[in-house]
């Protein structure tokens, strides 16, 4: 029984390892990284909120599983047991509904409709992004392609670095309109808590 816990308390630990938190990915990272905004911030919080119902489910199904296995005993009213059955209902239903209320509170505020500051055009090609500040006269425009791992420099993030990075200022309300030119692409900024998928 001490060799169950341990092996319990060791998983727990490993799947709430979140001690590193960076604003770049790091090697053998299993958390996510450093929020960067408000939306960030509550997707992870809900993570963990979601996180602790399925611990909690995980372990009560494993060790009924155990028992069972284990037990060669069982109960014959067990079987056709009124409230056990509604019990077995309703305590999923009431855990859905738990789990159901913060991500429709969290889909709707991530939703919001703002005036924006900055509109930028984002369009995905195959295997290079196009950028385009709509909000200056004329309009600025650029192609952003993946470095190649031979190019990279000294601490420069593989499949990450572009030679054109787009630049967004802070605290600030931006519009993104995500296209594709060919393909289904998908644009994403983990730290911000934005991945949409640019459809053609």
């Amino acid at each position: 029984m001490k060799n169950l816990t341990f092996l319990i308390s060791f998983f727990t630990c490993l799947l709430f390892n979140n001690f590193i938190y960076k604003d770049i990915p790091e090697i053998n990272q299993l958390s996510f990284q450093e929020s960067a905004s408000s939306c960030s911030n509550n997707l992870i919080f809900f993570h963990d909120d979601t996180m602790f119902y399925m611990v909690i489910i995980l372990v009560l199904v494993g060790w009924l599983l155990f028992s069972v296995i284990i037990n060669k005993n069982y109960n014959k009213f067990l079987l056709e047991n009124n409230f056990i059955e509604i019990v077995w209902t309703l305590i999923p239903a009431i855990i859905l509904i738990i789990i159901a209320i913060p991500s429709l509170f969290l889909l709707y505020s991530i939703d919001e409709n703002v005036e924006p500051s900055l509109t930028v055009k984002i369009v995905g090609h195959q295997w290079y992004w196009s950028y385009e500040y709509s909000n200056f006269s004329p309009n600025i425009e650029f192609d952003s392609y993946m470095i190649p791992t031979a190019d990279l420099n000294q601490g420069d993030f593989r499949l990450l670095e572009t030679d054109n990075d787009l630049v967004l200022p802070v605290n600030t309300k931006i519009k993104l309109i995500v296209s594709s030119a060919d393909v289904i692409h998908c644009w994403t900024v983990p730290s911000l808590g934005v991945k949409v998928d640019a459809i053609p």
